[in-house]
């Protein structure tokens, strides 16, 4: 296949603008001159092969070592993107991007482009979004590192099915394929590697047909270091589906703990509980208060995360949801937060005054902390409602997120 043939598979007799395109093949580049060529031509040769109506586009995210000469010779479009990041790469890409069907592959000879087939005819058959699944396909002898491949893929991949029911196997797949309107649609923000996540997990979230085929990896071509940082990105893959789970992050978790911490309270405050031989007092109280204060900051926590989640555009809003967050305006919380700290201060007067009976002397310490204690609670739990308040106005303020700036060099 000459290496200066248009990107796009057309037949002889028809021109570029006559046809709709099927398939854009997008790979994002960050200095692969070692193995973007043959990246590249086993995209065309796929195309060339099954018939498919396509384009290879190469979002080149700031190479300095020649990748964008390369991909022009080799019959791809360059676009240029120049905010870094994976997932800002795919982002320019897939916006430039003219099919109907877009497929995404790292740019390191991994993946099998040549092999798109199953993806290509499930997109037909009415999928959204079509995953690979390396498990299923087989993994290469030293193609992935046993970190990955025994703990980082399969924990996070669990997460994501726990958190989200997402029907997939291998969430953090590299060869993925999708409808682009349907994908587009999810406004994908992250610009990191973390971009894999969320487009399976906003994908799941919206209700999206979400299917998986075997594909196979095999040890990439590069002689240098991956891209890729195992505990760093691991982490930034688990913050984001902790990030769009504050449910079953800090929502339940919190309650419970509230719901326990409060009740153990509000027991001891009558007095010592007697469990056969075992004995609960004023030290437990104490505990129990800390942990209603740590349920509780978790429960705002999960409040702030997920107004946050929706105003960045990472979660799709509930009707439910919509309806609550409209009710929680700052004039309603701090309303809220200002009356349980004025219930502590009134306990706490009403305690200072049961210390003047006794004219100010020495107290019993387990009557003194029983007296005070519902008062700190209040006043804790006051004032973080009344900071949670206007951490929440803070939040609502509208800022403009530009796309990713691209320029587009045609084959």
């Amino acid at each position: 296949m000459s290496a200066s043939a248009p990107a796009t598979q057309l037949p002889d007799h028809v021109t570029d603008e006559a046809v709709q395109i099927e398939l854009s093949i997008v790979m994002p580049c960050l200095n692969e001159s070692e193995t973007l060529a043959v990246c590249i031509r086993h995209a065309r040769t796929f195309l060339a092969t099954s018939g498919v109506v396509g384009e290879v586009i190469v979002a080149d995210n700031g190479s300095t070592d020649g990748s964008q000469q390369i991909a022009e010779e080799e019959g791809a479009r360059v676009v240029n993107v120049s905010e870094k990041g994976y997932g800002a790469a795919l982002i320019g890409g897939i916006a430039a991007a003219r099919g109907t069907y877009v497929a995404m592959g790292d740019a390191d000879d991994s993946y099998d482009f040549e092999g798109l087939g199953p993806f290509v005819a499930e997109l037909r058959d009415g999928a959204d979004l079509v995953m690979g699944n390396r498990f299923r396909g087989g993994i290469e002898p030293g193609a992935m590192p046993k970190l990955h491949k025994y703990l980082g893929n399969p924990v996070l991949s669990l997460v994501g099915r726990l958190f989200f029911n997402a029907p997939v196997k291998d969430f953090h797949c590299g060869l993925r394929a999708f409808r682009r309107e349907s994908i587009t649609a999810l406004s994908l923000r992250t610009t990191g590697m973390e971009f894999a996540s969320e487009m399976v997990v906003k994908a799941s979230l919206t209700g999206l047909n979400i299917v998986e085929v075997p594909t196979t990896l095999r040890k990439d071509g590069r002689s240098r270091p991956p891209h890729l940082r195992s505990w760093r990105d691991g982490w930034r893959h688990l913050r984001f589906l902790m990030l769009y789970s504050p449910r079953w992050v800090f929502f339940y978790p919190g309650l419970l703990l509230t719901a326990i911490g409060l009740i153990a309270t509000a027991v001891l405050l009558a007095g010592p509980v007697l469990i056969g031989d075992f004995g609960l007092d004023i030290g437990t109280m104490l505990y129990a208060s800390a942990i209603a204060v740590v349920g509780y900051q978790a429960v705002l926590f999960f409040l702030l995360s997920k107004v946050y989640a929706l105003h960045e555009g990472f979660l799709p809003a509930s009707a439910r949801f919509r309806t609550l967050q409209g009710r929680l305006n700052l004039e309603n919380i701090t309303v809220a937060g200002g009356v349980i700290f004025v219930l502590g201060l009134i306990w706490l007067v009403v305690s200072f005054v049961w210390w003047g009976g006794s004219d100010f002397g020495a107290l019993d310490p387990s009557d003194s902390v029983r007296r005070v204690m519902p008062a700190v609670l209040s006043l804790i739990i006051g004032a973080q409602t009344i900071m949670a308040g206007l951490f929440l106005s803070l939040l609502r303020i509208r800022v403009v997120h530009p796309e990713p700036a691209v320029e587009t060099t045609e084959a």
